[in-house]
């Protein structure tokens, strides 16, 4: 592509996975996030929770002065918790709603635009369509709290069902479902999809993006492995693009890019969220793991 890709992408890193030390909203968060606010390749972050208030006021200070695009990932908090928003068991699912209303509070307050979720794990074919309805429920609830919040949007990141997360939400044309449903009564609800959950889904990319095209308001690029179980990476780990054994490399984000193109997620004039979610393996440094996810964009862009 011989245009710059600003005019179709907003460039973003999700901060707590790029440096998982700060996974639990502790750590180094504020060193971290500076060497992402001061790297002028990025045009968005996408935090988590931080715990302590003083931290938070002056993580807050730094994203308002960095013109930078803010997102919210909630997917940390409710996986570190075992909070399931789908759970068969009343005082749980209300205590997971809770939760992850008390981050949609910290989400608007820290200025972001959206708030990612995941579903609880899938419970199995048995109960499955029973854990839809209560996942559905859940969200509404959710997308309720946040539209009295402001325009902050709500988005499902949709996950695998039989490998590593184990997500009731999910393949993609269900989930593109549950959208459609919500989106009945909420317009703040949307869809996020990741390349690197694609392969973990069984999906390609043409088809996942093709079925939620209507519903997509985030997108994630990342790599995952799924052939070799004895692999440190197996499963959803989000390892540096070209990891041997992993699935994902230029060729891929080439593919990725082409069809959110074509299904008008990314337009010209009109640019979008596209962030990279990488985490460094043991051994590995998370500022080598970067510059590897902006030489694969780079490589890809060329050949877009």
């Amino acid at each position: 592509m011989n245009v710059s890709w600003k005019k179709y992408m907003k460039v973003g890193l999700v901060q707590f996975m790029a440096f998982p030390q700060t996974l639990r909203g502790e750590g180094p968060v504020l060193e971290t996030l500076e060497k992402v606010l001061t790297d002028d390749f990025f045009d968005v972050v996408e935090i988590t929770t931080i715990k302590d208030p003083e931290v938070r006021q002056q993580a807050k200070r730094m994203l308002e002065s960095s013109k930078m695009t803010v997102a919210f990932g909630s997917q940390p908090v409710q996986l570190v918790n075992k909070l399931n928003i789908n759970s068969f068991d009343a005082a749980e699912r209300s205590l997971a709603v809770d939760r992850c209303k008390a981050c949609i509070n910290e989400a608007v307050e820290m200025g972001a635009v959206g708030i990612a979720f995941l579903s609880g794990p899938d419970p199995g074919p048995e109960r499955r369509n029973e854990a839809k309805e209560l996942v559905f429920d859940s969200l509404s609830q959710l997308c309720a709290h946040a539209e009295k919040l402001g325009s902050i949007k709500v988005v499902v990141e949709t996950f695998d069902q039989d490998i590593d997360k184990k997500a009731l939400v999910g393949p993609n044309a269900e989930a593109a479902v549950l959208s459609a449903r919500l989106r009945e009564k909420h317009r703040n609800f949307g869809l996020m999809l990741d390349l690197s959950h694609l392969p973990l889904q069984h999906e390609t990319i043409e088809h996942a993006l093709t079925v939620t095209k209507d519903h997509l308001v985030h997108a994630h690029m990342g790599n995952c492995v799924m052939r070799d179980k004895s692999h440190p990476a197996y499963g959803d780990q989000h390892p540096r693009f070209g990891l041997p054994g992993g699935e994902n490399d230029v060729p891929q984000v080439v593919e990725y890019i082409r069809a959110l193109i074509k299904i008008g997620y990314l337009q010209e004039g009109n640019p979008r969220i596209l962030s990279f979610e990488v985490k460094p393996m043991p051994g590995e440094s998370s500022e080598v793991v970067l510059a590897n996810a902006k030489r694969t964009l780079r490589d890809a862009w060329e050949l877009v």
